[in-house]
C-alpha cells in the first residue's frame, strides 16, 4: 500500500535520474552496505517474529530487502520524501516478493505513523542530510515512535572536519569516492560538498542529540572510515 503526503519531497538530488541510477552508481560500495546490514540484523535479532519495523529513508529499499529476507514474518514501512526513489523502492519490493508486508510512505519522519509503536526504527546513510538545524527534530520523531525499550539504529557519516585528523580521513574518502566514479573536478569539490552539501555532524554532537531526543547510552557498532553506526534504546 502507498501512501502519498502533501508535502513536497526533497530537493532534486534524488530525482528521478538519480534515483533510477542509484544502485547503480553505488555497486562499488555494496560490500561497505552489505557490511552495515549484517550489523544491523545482529543488533535486532532479538526483535518478536512479527516485529513492526520503519526504515527511514527507504532509498531503494535494499536494507529492507536484506532483513526481511532474514525475518520473512517482519513487516516494514518504508519511508522516503523522494518519490522517484519510493517508486524504484516499491519495483524492488514488488521484484523480492514481498509487497503484502510493506507499507510506503511519502513524506518525512513526521508523516510515519504515530499511533503505531514500532519495535525498531532504521535509518542508514541518511542522517547526513537531514540539516543541522533539523536533526533535533529528526532523532525526536524516531524517538516518540517506537515502543519503550526498542531500538533505533541509524548510519550515518559523522566526523569532525575540523579535527587534526580530518585531512588524513580526507583522502580516504577520496579514495572510496573514485571506485564509484568520481570526476577529478567532483574530488577536488569534495571538502566543501561534505561542508555545504551534507549536514556532517561529529560523533559527540551526534551522541549528544541522541541522548537530548530521550535515547538512552548510544552504543557505537561500526566505524568504516567516515561512516559511523550507532544504536540506542529508548
Amino acid at each position: 500500500m502507498t501512501q502519498d503526503t502533501t508535502k513536497p519531497s526533497k530537493p532534486e538530488f534524488f530525482n528521478q535520474e538519480m534515483a533510477q541510477s542509484y544502485d547503480d552508481r553505488n555497486s562499488k560500495f555494496g560490500v561497505v552496505k552489505d557490511n552495515v546490514h549484517f550489523h544491523v540484523n545482529l543488533v535486532l535479532e532479538d526483535l518478536p517474529d512479527d516485529a513492526r519495523v520503519l526504515c527511514v529513508g527507504a532509498g531503494t529499499g535494499i536494507e529492507i530487502i536484506a532483513l526481511s529476507s532474514l525475518h520473512p514474518k517482519w513487516r516494514f514501512v518504508a519511508l522516503d520524501p523522494s518519490k522517484p526513489m519510493l517508486d524504484v523502492c516499491a519495483k524492488n519490493l514488488e521484484n523480492a516478493n514481498i509487497t503484502d508486508r510493506c507499507e510506503l510512505i511519502h513524506g518525512y519522519v513526521q508523516d510515519a505513523p504515530n499511533s503505531v509503536e514500532f519495535d525498531a526504527v532504521i535509518s542508514l546513510f541518511v542522517a547526513h542530510f537531514i540539516p543541522v538545524e533539523d536533526r533535533p527534530s529528526y532523532y525526536k520523531n524516531i524517538h516518540d515512535r517506537l515502543k519503550k525499550g526498542a531500538c533505533f539504529v541509524s548510519t550515518e557519516l559523522s566526523f569532525d572536519l575540523d579535527s587534526a585528523e580530518f585531512p588524513a580521513m580526507l583522502e580516504n574518502w577520496k579514495s572510496i569516492h573514485k571506485l564509484m566514479g568520481a570526476t577529478p573536478e567532483s574530488l577536488e569539490a569534495l571538502p566543501q560538498s561534505l561542508r555545504d552539501t551534507l549536514s556532517i555532524l561529529s560523533p559527540k554532537t551526534t551522541e549528544s542529540l541522541l541522548k537530548e531526543a530521550g535515547f538512552g547510552l548510544p552504543v557505537q557498532y561500526l566505524q568504516n572510515f567516515m561512516i559511523r553506526g550507532w544504536y540506542s534504546v529508548k
